[in-house]
């Protein structure tokens, strides 16, 4: 018995997406970085916001509860890693910290059962070890200094706060209104963070092809990239779905062969080859294991 197949296309979708930024990212490289991705998550904001309001769900009140959870959300899972991803890159190597955030996989499989009061379950921790090490073999495993290292995991756990902060949020608000209301929280901490950082000066009107770019990582990277997820999120369980976070080099790889970035080598190929089996590992579901063959804990959201 398998699981269901379409939140796991979802998230696999959403991956792949989340994959393809990295080419469009050299494309923005001259902007202001901090407040390019303000830009990006406005783009997103503004067009999910629009799909809440097509939605004509029932209102839902956000408590002072879901208001922090959703802040925490946007300053660790998006602004965050983009801060820590932003300063680990003078200190380590592309390889470097593509392995270490790809051990998110793995933190999920342990952290997010603990969430829903349940033992992680054998078979999705060794699904998840084997994604990360495709992961590394298919980035790397690159160089770096100490802050390096320790900036990576700094990227790594706001990774993984962005899937475990959501999860008590989706059950009242939904995959739509979760997704929008994070984008819209991003943009203000990502103006504040980027006048922090000095790129006031720096700032000027994006050129043809950076326009072109932003629309791209709004539309496509964020806002239907977030859709997809935490819809998966909300089905599949942080565990399960986090298997799918080892596609992401995936996505690039694809990217970098469909438009002819780079050549690939044999050792991208056997990295996706093994996150592809662990994918397929962590989500059968044998029934001699007791917690993996447990009905999957669906969320009727007000989507």
């Amino acid at each position: 018995m398998t699981r269901p197949v379409v939140p796991m296309l979802c998230a696999a979708a959403a991956m792949l997406l989340v994959g393809t930024s990295a080419a469009v990212a050299a494309l923005i490289a001259d902007f202001p970085i901090l407040f390019g991705q303000a830009l990006r998550f406005a783009i997103a904001a503004a067009i999910l916001l629009v799909v809440v309001a097509a939605q004509r769900a029932p209102r839902v009140r956000l408590t002072l509860r879901d208001l922090l959870l959703l802040i925490a959300l946007a300053a660790t899972g998006l602004v965050g890693f983009n801060l820590f991803l932003i300063e680990a890159t003078g200190h380590a190597s592309p390889a470097l910290i593509g392995s270490v955030v790809g051990a998110v996989p793995i933190a999920l499989a342990l952290t997010g059962p603990l969430m829903q009061r349940r033992a992680p379950s054998r078979r999705v921790v060794i699904a998840a070890i084997i994604v990360a090490v495709g992961t590394a073999v298919a980035a790397g495993w690159g160089s770096g200094d100490l802050l390096g290292l320790v900036l990576a995991l700094g990227a790594m756990l706001c990774e993984v706060l962005f899937s475990l902060l959501a999860v008590p949020l989706l059950p009242r608000l939904g995959a739509t209104r979760v997704s929008a209301y994070a984008a819209t929280t991003a943009v203000p901490l990502l103006l504040l963070a980027g006048w922090l950082t000095g790129e006031v000066p720096e700032l000027r009107a994006p050129t043809g092809v950076e326009t072109a770019a932003f629309i791209y990582l709004g539309v496509v990277v964020t806002a239907i990239a977030f859709l997809l997820w935490y819809s998966a999120l909300n089905t599949l369980g942080p565990d399960r779905a986090g298997l799918f976070a080892g596609l992401v080099p995936v996505g690039a790889l694809v990217t970098t062969v469909v438009l002819a970035i780079a050549p690939v080598g044999m050792a991208e190929v056997l990295g996706a080859a093994l996150i592809a089996a662990g994918i397929v590992y962590g989500m059968r579901v044998p029934a001699s294991d007791p917690r993996d063959s447990a009905p999957e804990r669906a969320i009727a959201a007000p989507d």
